[in-house]
């Protein structure tokens, strides 16, 4: 037996051996914290007296307490919206109701919601899983993206090409691509289309968001190895409201959301609504290496400045959602429909060596789903969840302009015959090879199903089942009579059939989650009238496990063995994102290990301070990257100005790093976080396909930061300017190492240089909460700050926010 399947297979047994343990005389003790009106009361401590058993109301104020020994007992209710409460329960029965009427004290400040609120991001983050709570309280309220909220946590890089609405990729600790799953309430994103992705939805709109590293929770199972990043919406339907925002800033970037909620107290029927808009021109300078002209005798000159131009951005959005929330038959039953429009010129292709003119996508999608979820149902215990949704999305693209031109603007020129000649392509070229325009239409259905029974106290079983379809049809406008319009269906469909077995265990300190799950894959291709279907099917299993060893020490362990398939995009190519089809493209297989820790290592009532840190190993077989170059050739540099690129299997690669992190909070007014990712991801592929040995053997893996670092301050004053009024400022630096973008760089033209760059920000907050207005500076210092290919992302920018919120209005 291999050493790594050993250590699964001692792990698996071991772990299952703890999960299996014996009960006493216990209870689960459940019930609804509310007013006396009835109404609902969240983020309530509920503990039992003399024990470390506590729970925590949701937003409908539901809470559950495990394990409870049969006998005479005192339960304290405590929160800062409510007057603390004493009561007694006598406990008989393996189950009972106990529902707790309380008083309010009046109104809620919002620090105090705050601090009950990181309750919540604790459990989660102690449950077994690699996972991280990102909250986006505040950042709603500023001139941030939802990805670079995302790019400031710990293990996280968002590997974008430029500015606002250009290409993305998620990198969790050296995994990405379609080894990561994004999640918008549970849906893979990609269902969504290009124009309704994490770059245009604003944090406004976002509850929280969880990241997850390694094994994933029953309700994400997928095609995935390396983790999930899952955006929670907003749900809460305890008060209707009504929220609007409207910023601009640098590079003629201008940015509006607005949120709706209504729910009729009796009936239950609740109705959503947010939308969103977003323009740029993205028009921000660029300079240093990677930042170059071609002259007259054809030749590459660095170290040039100059603004980017032809790269236009704007996306809007609507969501809309109608159905019954808290209901007898239904926690939550919604009928929704998502409709989004995009346009986006192309101003380069891979590297920056070329600009384009003239060649630009536009992107529309038009999203029907259905969500339903009950708990109870039929019988205590037993859950359902179902989420659906079918999704039409067309991609059109454009390009048939012939005449190059250079960065600053000018048509490029070359010399022939001692004749300064403008530089235009032949009939039939665009400015990326051959003219096209084209149009690509994806229909799409995934369907997730997810059904929970809790057989015992503390023990719970899962079964899933997740179909995602994408039916695939290509045109090409510009020849209409061309083969690719007679024979272009492609399909693809991943059926994923999952089990999971979670415990409570030893007092609830040891939480334990096994998964098991069978992959079914096919690819269905028309090329050129020969028709291909490939399929393959996998399984694969993981485990995870959480050990409170003291009451504020959690060690937290993983191990993950699965495959994942290849997206259409990598199989069939992306035209829009300069990527190239690779139909001979296989699944990868991932082999993951995680150890860590999180350490509240001082909790006080000023001064909390809280520790995590984990280390990992991933082993990758046929680990599916974009193609890079080889190598440089002193003189011929421009061999590594790519256009388009493709995914590719490299083979056998091996990751192994560590990353930490450590938040300090001072009287709920002073907020230090500090976080860092440090690992190497080499190929470690000893022999070609000659015998020979590999001469990129035990190399780094180009184009991938390896080691970052992120630090946060945030200070709070109140009643600055007006009584009752907040302010709060806010700093943000962040360092990336250098890194290669091909795999062998003598003369270091191709290694992205260090990055260092700071943010700052102001939020101010009037006395009655309704609005608030924040001015951010990011990149004060105008840092070269660089991502795929050396292509470089926005320098300064200064951004001014205006926020309206009503809420409580017509209860």
């Amino acid at each position: 037996m291999k050493l790594g399947e050993s250590i699964s297979y001692t792990l698996f047994c071991l772990l299952t051996l703890l999960s299996i343990t014996a009960f006493g005389q216990q209870s689960i003790v459940k019930g609804k914290i509310h007013l006396e009106s009835g109404e609902p009361v969240s983020h309530v401590s509920v503990r039992l007296k003399g024990t470390n058993i506590s729970s925590m109301s949701d937003k409908d104020g539901l809470y559950s307490l495990n394990n409870v020994p049969y006998g005479n007992h005192e339960i304290q209710v405590t929160s800062v919206e409510i007057q603390s409460k004493t009561v007694r329960l006598k406990v008989n029965n393996p189950a009972q109701d106990f529902s707790i009427s309380v008083l309010a004290t009046g109104d809620i400040t919002l620090e105090g919601v705050e601090v009950e609120r990181k309750t919540v991001k604790r459990d989660m983050e102690t449950s077994g899983f690699a996972v991280a709570v990102i909250e986006t309280k505040e950042a709603s309220l500023r001139n941030l993206t939802t990805n670079e909220l995302l790019d400031r946590a710990v293990g996280i890089r968002v590997r974008q090409n430029g500015g606002i609405g250009s290409q993305i990729e998620y990198n969790l600790n050296g995994i990405s691509g379609s080894a990561v799953g994004i999640f918008l309430d549970g849906t893979p994103i990609s269902t969504f289309g290009s124009s309704f992705n994490l770059n245009n939805i604003p944090p406004a709109m976002i509850e929280r968001i969880e990241v997850y590293k390694g094994v994933l929770p029953s309700h994400l199972t997928g095609d995935y190895v390396g983790g999930a990043i899952n955006v929670i919406m907003k749900k809460d339907a305890s008060a209707n409201n009504v929220t609007a925002a409207v910023s601009y800033g640098s590079f003629n970037t201008f940015q509006t959301d607005i949120g709706a909620l209504y729910r009729d107290q009796k009936s239950g029927f609740t109705t959503r609504i947010s939308g969103f808009y977003t323009y740029t021109d993205n028009s921000y300078e660029m300079w240093g290496k990677f930042a170059m002209i071609t002259d007259a005798e054809l030749k590459l000159k660095r170290y040039q400045r100059f603004k980017r131009f032809n790269n236009t951005y704007k996306s809007v959005g609507g969501r809309f959602e109608f159905g019954f929330t808290d209901v007898k038959w239904a926690d939550q039953f919604f009928l929704g429909y998502n409709i989004s429009d995009t346009y986006q010129d192309i101003p380069h292709g891979t590297t920056m060596a070329q600009p384009y003119v003239g060649r630009f996508n536009e992107y529309q999608a038009h999203v029907f789903s259905l969500n339903y979820n009950k708990a109870n149902l039929f019988i205590e215990g037993l859950a359902l969840n179902v989420n659906a949704v079918y999704s039409n999305r067309s991609t059109y693209l454009q390009d048939t302009a012939r005449t190059m031109y250079n960065w600053d603007g000018q048509p490029a020129s070359f010399v022939r015959n001692g004749v300064l000649t403008p530089w235009v392509k032949r009939p039939g070229q665009g400015q990326q090879g051959d003219a096209v325009i084209t149009n690509i239409d994806r229909k799409i259905i995934n369907a997730r199903t997810n059904l929970s029974y809790t057989i015992a106290q503390g023990h719970r079983i899962s079964l899933n089942h997740n179909l995602n379809s994408t039916r695939r049809e290509d045109e090409d406008l510009l020849n209409p009579g061309a083969v690719l319009n007679s024979g272009n269906d492609r399909n693809t469909s991943t059926n994923i059939f999952g089990f999971n077995y979670e415990a409570q265990t030893l007092g609830n300190k040891l939480r334990t989650n096994l998964l098991a799950k069978y992959t079914i894959n096919q690819n269905h291709y028309n090329n050129a009238g020969q028709v291909t279907t490939l399929t393959n099917s996998n399984p694969g299993y993981g485990i995870t496990v959480s050990y409170n060893v003291i009451p504020k020490l959690f060690v937290i362990a993983s191990n993950e063995n699965s495959f994942i398939s290849p997206r259409d995009e990598q199989i069939f190519g992306s035209p829009e994102t300069n990527i190239v089809e690779n139909l001979d493209l296989k699944p990868e297989r991932n082999v993951n290990y995680n150890l860590g820790f999180r350490y509240t290592a001082l909790e006080g009532k000023k001064n909390r301070l809280s520790l995590y840190a984990s280390a990992f190993w991933r082993n990758g077989y046929d680990k599916i990257a974009v193609q890079a170059v080889d190598s440089v050739i002193a003189g011929r540099e421009s061999d590594a100005n790519i256009e388009t690129s493709r995914y590719i299997n490299l083979g056998r690669t091996q990751s192994r790093g560590f990353e930490a992190e450590a938040i300090y909070v001072y009287n709920n007014k002073l907020n230090v976080l500090v976080n860092l990712s440090r690992f190497n991801t080499l190929m470690k592929v000893e022999f070609d396909e000659n015998g020979q040995p590999h001469r990129f053997y035990n190399r780094q893996l180009p184009n991938e930061p390896f080691f970052m670092l992120n630090a946060s301050l945030q200070y709070r004053m109140d009643n600055l300017i007006q009584r009752k009024s907040t302010f709060n400022v806010f700093y943000n630096a962040g360092y990336v190492a250098p890194f290669q973008t091909v795999w062998i760089d003598s003369d270091k033209w191709f290694t992205t240089p260090t990055q260092f760059y700071h943010d700052l920000g102001g939020s101010y907050r009037t006395p009655n909460g309704r609005i608030v207005v924040s001015l951010d500076l990011k990149n004060i210092t105008n840092a070269e700050v660089y991502d795929n290919f050396g292509v470089q992302k926005p320098g300064r920018g200064v951004y001014l926010k205006l926020n309206y919120m009503l809420s409580h209005f017509n209860k």
